[in-house]
Protein backbone atom coordinates (compact mmCIF):
# COMPACT_ATOMS: atom_id res chain seq x y z
CA UNK A 1 0.00 0.00 0.00
CA UNK A 2 1.74 3.39 -1.11
CA UNK A 3 2.77 5.45 2.04
CA UNK A 4 1.29 9.21 2.56
CA UNK A 5 3.38 11.73 0.29
CA UNK A 6 4.72 13.24 3.30
CA UNK A 7 5.61 10.19 5.10
CA UNK A 8 8.26 8.84 3.07
CA UNK A 9 11.50 7.92 5.08
CA UNK A 10 14.84 10.43 4.24
CA UNK A 11 17.17 7.33 4.73
CA UNK A 12 15.43 4.54 2.10
CA UNK A 13 17.19 3.83 -0.59
CA UNK A 14 17.51 5.97 -4.14
CA UNK A 15 19.81 3.69 -6.23
CA UNK A 16 18.07 2.97 -9.14
CA UNK A 17 18.39 5.04 -12.73
CA UNK A 18 14.93 6.93 -11.38
CA UNK A 19 16.29 8.70 -8.63
CA UNK A 20 20.18 8.51 -9.84
CA UNK A 21 19.45 10.35 -13.54
CA UNK A 22 15.77 10.69 -14.24
CA UNK A 23 14.50 12.71 -11.03
CA UNK A 24 17.25 15.08 -10.88
CA UNK A 25 17.43 16.13 -14.50
CA UNK A 26 13.42 16.65 -14.70
CA UNK A 27 13.69 18.68 -11.13
CA UNK A 28 16.72 20.72 -12.52
CA UNK A 29 14.42 21.20 -15.44
CA UNK A 30 11.62 22.53 -13.27
CA UNK A 31 13.25 25.12 -11.49
CA UNK A 32 16.02 26.40 -14.62
CA UNK A 33 14.23 26.66 -17.27
CA UNK A 34 10.35 26.81 -16.06
CA UNK A 35 11.52 28.49 -12.93
CA UNK A 36 8.82 26.96 -10.72
CA UNK A 37 8.34 27.96 -7.04
CA UNK A 38 10.93 26.79 -4.60
CA UNK A 39 7.41 25.46 -2.40
CA UNK A 40 6.20 24.15 -5.59
CA UNK A 41 9.36 22.39 -6.70
CA UNK A 42 9.27 20.94 -3.22
CA UNK A 43 5.68 19.26 -3.67
CA UNK A 44 6.86 18.07 -7.08
CA UNK A 45 9.93 16.51 -5.65
CA UNK A 46 7.92 14.64 -2.32
CA UNK A 47 4.99 13.45 -5.00
CA UNK A 48 7.62 11.56 -7.94
CA UNK A 49 10.36 10.47 -4.50
CA UNK A 50 7.01 8.58 -3.87
CA UNK A 51 6.21 7.07 -6.58
CA UNK A 52 9.85 6.11 -7.41
CA UNK A 53 9.63 4.14 -3.85
CA UNK A 54 6.17 2.80 -5.76
CA UNK A 55 8.15 1.39 -8.56
CA UNK A 56 11.28 0.15 -6.56
CA UNK A 57 8.86 -1.94 -4.34
CA UNK A 58 7.51 -3.12 -7.59
CA UNK A 59 10.57 -3.59 -9.24
CA UNK A 60 9.98 -1.66 -12.11
CA UNK A 61 12.32 0.64 -14.05
CA UNK A 62 10.96 3.35 -15.26
CA UNK A 63 11.26 2.53 -19.29
CA UNK A 64 8.92 -0.38 -18.55
CA UNK A 65 5.95 1.27 -16.89
CA UNK A 66 2.54 0.94 -18.69
CA UNK A 67 -0.42 2.39 -17.98
CA UNK A 68 -1.83 -0.22 -15.63
CA UNK A 69 0.96 0.13 -13.60
CA UNK A 70 -0.36 4.07 -13.37
CA UNK A 71 -3.48 3.17 -12.88
CA UNK A 72 -3.07 0.90 -10.05
CA UNK A 73 -0.59 3.24 -7.92
CA UNK A 74 -3.13 5.86 -7.88
CA UNK A 75 -6.10 3.52 -7.18
CA UNK A 76 -3.95 2.30 -3.83
CA UNK A 77 -3.36 6.13 -2.78
CA UNK A 78 -7.43 6.65 -3.23
CA UNK A 79 -8.06 3.46 -1.87
CA UNK A 80 -5.37 4.57 1.26
CA UNK A 81 -7.56 6.94 2.21
CA UNK A 82 -5.53 10.46 0.07
CA UNK A 83 -7.39 13.04 -1.00
CA UNK A 84 -8.65 13.32 -4.30
CA UNK A 85 -7.24 17.19 -4.74
CA UNK A 86 -3.48 15.36 -3.32
CA UNK A 87 -3.75 12.45 -5.77
CA UNK A 88 -4.35 14.95 -8.96
CA UNK A 89 -1.51 16.89 -7.58
CA UNK A 90 0.85 13.76 -7.80
CA UNK A 91 -0.55 12.85 -11.50
CA UNK A 92 0.60 16.22 -12.91
CA UNK A 93 3.98 15.93 -11.26
CA UNK A 94 4.01 12.16 -12.96
CA UNK A 95 2.62 13.48 -16.25
CA UNK A 96 4.76 16.24 -16.14
CA UNK A 97 7.95 13.85 -15.79
CA UNK A 98 6.89 11.36 -18.16
CA UNK A 99 6.18 13.77 -20.48
CA UNK A 100 9.32 15.48 -19.87
CA UNK A 101 11.16 12.23 -20.54
CA UNK A 102 9.59 11.58 -23.84
CA UNK A 103 10.14 14.75 -25.13
CA UNK A 104 13.97 14.79 -24.63
CA UNK A 105 13.89 11.09 -26.29
CA UNK A 106 14.95 9.27 -22.56
CA UNK A 107 11.62 7.16 -23.22
CA UNK A 108 9.72 5.72 -26.34
CA UNK A 109 6.16 5.99 -24.52
CA UNK A 110 4.81 8.05 -22.16
CA UNK A 111 2.05 5.38 -19.51
CA UNK A 112 0.26 8.67 -18.59
CA UNK A 113 -1.48 9.83 -21.75
CA UNK A 114 -5.25 9.11 -21.91
CA UNK A 115 -5.32 8.96 -17.87
CA UNK A 116 -8.52 10.85 -16.66
CA UNK A 117 -8.06 13.28 -13.70
CA UNK A 118 -7.94 11.13 -10.27
CA UNK A 119 -10.63 13.51 -8.78
CA UNK A 120 -13.52 11.69 -11.38
CA UNK A 121 -12.34 8.10 -9.92
CA UNK A 122 -13.82 9.34 -6.14
CA UNK A 123 -16.80 9.52 -7.82
CA UNK A 124 -17.58 6.82 -10.08
CA UNK A 125 -21.23 5.50 -9.36
CA UNK A 126 -21.66 2.48 -7.78
CA UNK A 127 -23.35 -0.33 -10.42
CA UNK A 128 -24.00 -3.93 -9.47
CA UNK A 129 -22.39 -7.13 -11.47
CA UNK A 130 -25.56 -8.44 -13.86
CA UNK A 131 -26.15 -11.49 -11.75
CA UNK A 132 -26.73 -9.12 -8.37
CA UNK A 133 -28.78 -7.06 -10.64
CA UNK A 134 -30.73 -10.34 -11.49
CA UNK A 135 -31.19 -11.81 -8.00
CA UNK A 136 -32.73 -7.74 -6.81
CA UNK A 137 -35.63 -8.38 -10.05
CA UNK A 138 -36.33 -12.12 -8.53
CA UNK A 139 -36.94 -10.39 -5.05
CA UNK A 140 -40.19 -9.43 -5.03
CA UNK A 141 -43.29 -12.16 -4.53
CA UNK A 142 -44.96 -11.73 -7.61
CA UNK A 143 -48.17 -13.80 -5.89
CA UNK A 144 -49.15 -10.56 -4.35
CA UNK A 145 -50.38 -7.30 -5.49
CA UNK A 146 -47.27 -5.33 -3.66
CA UNK A 147 -44.75 -7.86 -4.90
CA UNK A 148 -46.18 -7.78 -8.49
CA UNK A 149 -45.83 -3.83 -8.52
CA UNK A 150 -42.61 -3.94 -6.54
CA UNK A 151 -41.46 -6.08 -9.43
CA UNK A 152 -42.32 -3.94 -12.62
CA UNK A 153 -41.29 -0.74 -10.30
CA UNK A 154 -37.43 -3.05 -10.47
CA UNK A 155 -37.91 -4.07 -13.89
CA UNK A 156 -38.81 -0.95 -15.75
CA UNK A 157 -35.88 1.17 -13.34
CA UNK A 158 -33.89 -0.86 -14.81
CA UNK A 159 -34.99 -1.50 -18.45
CA UNK A 160 -34.95 2.46 -18.99
CA UNK A 161 -32.60 3.93 -16.72
CA UNK A 162 -34.91 6.45 -15.47
CA UNK A 163 -34.38 8.51 -12.45
CA UNK A 164 -36.74 7.35 -8.82
CA UNK A 165 -38.50 10.65 -9.44
CA UNK A 166 -39.26 10.10 -12.58
CA UNK A 167 -40.15 6.53 -12.12
CA UNK A 168 -43.06 7.43 -9.34
CA UNK A 169 -44.23 10.17 -11.54
CA UNK A 170 -45.11 7.76 -14.66
CA UNK A 171 -48.50 7.93 -15.50
CA UNK A 172 -51.13 5.09 -17.89
CA UNK A 173 -51.07 7.14 -20.60
CA UNK A 174 -47.18 7.74 -20.77
CA UNK A 175 -46.92 3.96 -21.20
CA UNK A 176 -47.06 2.68 -24.99
CA UNK A 177 -47.47 -1.36 -24.63
CA UNK A 178 -47.58 -2.14 -27.87
CA UNK A 179 -44.27 -0.58 -28.88
CA UNK A 180 -42.09 -1.18 -25.70
CA UNK A 181 -41.67 2.84 -25.04
CA UNK A 182 -42.78 5.36 -22.32
CA UNK A 183 -42.99 9.37 -22.39
CA UNK A 184 -41.05 10.91 -19.24
CA UNK A 185 -40.33 14.73 -18.58
CA UNK A 186 -37.04 14.69 -16.82
CA UNK A 187 -35.15 17.50 -15.59
CA UNK A 188 -35.83 21.50 -16.81
CA UNK A 189 -39.08 20.26 -18.28
CA UNK A 190 -37.45 18.36 -20.85
CA UNK A 191 -39.79 15.41 -22.39
CA UNK A 192 -38.06 12.09 -23.91
CA UNK A 193 -39.11 8.89 -24.99
CA UNK A 194 -37.66 6.14 -23.05
CA UNK A 195 -37.89 1.93 -24.87
CA UNK A 196 -38.22 -0.75 -22.30
CA UNK A 197 -38.01 -4.61 -23.41
CA UNK A 198 -40.21 -7.52 -22.95
CA UNK A 199 -39.55 -8.51 -19.33
CA UNK A 200 -40.06 -5.41 -18.11
CA UNK A 201 -43.33 -5.10 -20.79
CA UNK A 202 -44.52 -8.45 -19.18
CA UNK A 203 -44.02 -7.13 -15.26
CA UNK A 204 -45.82 -4.25 -15.95
CA UNK A 205 -48.85 -5.94 -17.69
CA UNK A 206 -48.82 -8.54 -14.99
CA UNK A 207 -49.30 -5.93 -12.23
CA UNK A 208 -52.17 -3.88 -13.93
CA UNK A 209 -53.69 -6.73 -14.61
CA UNK A 210 -53.43 -8.68 -11.22
CA UNK A 211 -51.97 -5.98 -8.88
CA UNK A 212 -52.93 -2.49 -9.48
CA UNK A 213 -56.67 -3.20 -8.79
CA UNK A 214 -56.12 -3.66 -5.50
CA UNK A 215 -54.13 -0.58 -5.38
CA UNK A 216 -56.37 1.84 -7.12
CA UNK A 217 -59.21 3.30 -4.74
CA UNK A 218 -59.26 6.72 -6.24
CA UNK A 219 -58.97 6.65 -10.04
CA UNK A 220 -55.38 7.13 -10.12
CA UNK A 221 -53.34 8.26 -12.87
CA UNK A 222 -50.45 7.56 -11.73
CA UNK A 223 -49.01 3.74 -12.75
CA UNK A 224 -47.16 2.86 -9.38
CA UNK A 225 -49.92 2.93 -6.14
CA UNK A 226 -49.02 2.68 -2.54
CA UNK A 227 -51.67 0.39 -0.61
CA UNK A 228 -53.39 3.19 0.15
CA UNK A 229 -54.18 3.96 -3.35
CA UNK A 230 -51.80 6.84 -3.43
CA UNK A 231 -48.58 7.59 -5.92
CA UNK A 232 -45.84 5.55 -4.82
CA UNK A 233 -42.81 7.86 -2.96
CA UNK A 234 -39.19 7.93 -3.44
CA UNK A 235 -38.61 7.19 0.83
CA UNK A 236 -41.25 4.09 0.36
CA UNK A 237 -39.36 2.95 -2.80
CA UNK A 238 -36.48 3.28 -1.05
CA UNK A 239 -37.35 1.15 1.84
CA UNK A 240 -38.12 -1.58 -0.38
CA UNK A 241 -35.53 -1.84 -2.61
CA UNK A 242 -32.94 -1.80 0.49
CA UNK A 243 -35.05 -4.83 1.97
CA UNK A 244 -34.80 -6.34 -1.79
CA UNK A 245 -31.36 -5.74 -1.67
CA UNK A 246 -30.61 -7.45 1.22
CA UNK A 247 -33.15 -10.55 0.61
CA UNK A 248 -31.17 -10.71 -2.61
CA UNK A 249 -27.90 -11.98 -0.56
CA UNK A 250 -26.61 -7.98 -1.86
CA UNK A 251 -23.98 -7.16 0.60
CA UNK A 252 -23.25 -3.66 -0.62
CA UNK A 253 -25.08 -0.43 0.29
CA UNK A 254 -27.06 0.33 -2.76
CA UNK A 255 -30.57 2.60 -3.51
CA UNK A 256 -32.40 3.50 -6.27
CA UNK A 257 -30.21 5.08 -8.25
CA UNK A 258 -27.60 2.11 -8.29
CA UNK A 259 -30.20 0.44 -11.19
CA UNK A 260 -29.95 3.47 -13.34
CA UNK A 261 -26.42 3.74 -12.99
CA UNK A 262 -26.27 -0.27 -13.92
CA UNK A 263 -28.40 0.27 -16.66
CA UNK A 264 -26.03 2.63 -18.54
CA UNK A 265 -22.77 0.68 -17.73
CA UNK A 266 -24.01 -2.72 -19.07
CA UNK A 267 -25.19 -1.00 -21.81
CA UNK A 268 -21.82 0.50 -22.63
CA UNK A 269 -20.39 -2.71 -21.88
CA UNK A 270 -22.22 -4.88 -24.21
CA UNK A 271 -21.55 -1.50 -27.10
CA UNK A 272 -24.62 0.56 -27.16
CA UNK A 273 -23.14 4.33 -28.10
CA UNK A 274 -22.78 7.04 -25.92
CA UNK A 275 -24.90 9.06 -27.66
CA UNK A 276 -28.03 6.79 -27.30
CA UNK A 277 -27.05 6.14 -23.45
CA UNK A 278 -27.15 10.06 -22.92
CA UNK A 279 -30.43 10.33 -24.92
CA UNK A 280 -32.33 7.65 -22.53
CA UNK A 281 -30.71 8.98 -19.68
CA UNK A 282 -31.75 12.62 -20.64
CA UNK A 283 -28.06 14.12 -19.95
CA UNK A 284 -28.28 17.51 -21.21
CA UNK A 285 -24.29 17.34 -21.66
CA UNK A 286 -22.66 14.30 -23.14
CA UNK A 287 -19.98 14.72 -21.21
CA UNK A 288 -22.12 13.83 -17.87
CA UNK A 289 -22.75 10.69 -19.88
CA UNK A 290 -18.89 9.77 -20.52
CA UNK A 291 -18.44 9.03 -16.56
CA UNK A 292 -20.25 5.85 -17.14
CA UNK A 293 -17.41 4.82 -19.23
CA UNK A 294 -15.11 5.16 -16.59
CA UNK A 295 -16.90 3.17 -15.14
CA UNK A 296 -17.00 0.84 -18.06
CA UNK A 297 -12.86 0.61 -18.23
CA UNK A 298 -12.41 0.18 -14.40
CA UNK A 299 -14.21 -2.86 -14.35
CA UNK A 300 -12.40 -3.84 -17.29
CA UNK A 301 -9.03 -3.41 -15.53
CA UNK A 302 -10.74 -5.53 -12.82
CA UNK A 303 -11.38 -8.50 -14.66
CA UNK A 304 -8.41 -8.04 -16.33
CA UNK A 305 -5.87 -8.26 -12.97
CA UNK A 306 -8.47 -11.35 -11.81
CA UNK A 307 -7.97 -13.50 -14.92
CA UNK A 308 -5.02 -12.78 -17.03
CA UNK A 309 -1.82 -14.92 -16.41
CA UNK A 310 0.38 -11.77 -16.91
CA UNK A 311 -1.38 -9.05 -14.77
Amino acid sequence: MPRHPRTIEPDKPERSAYFVTYLPIFLDYLQVEKGLAKNSLASYAIDLRHFGHYLNDAGLEIDRVERVNIVKYFQALRGAGISARSVARALAAIRGLFRFLVAERHLKADPTENIENPKLWSTLPKSLQPSEVEALLAAPDRSTADGLRDAAMLELLYATGLRVSELIKVRMDELVMDAGFLRTMGKGSKERIVPFGDTARDAIVAYIERGRPDHDKYAETHLFLSRRGRPMTRQAFWMKITRYAREAGIKAHISPHVLRHSFATHLLENGADLRSVQMMLGHADISTTQIYTHVSRARLQKLYESFHPRA
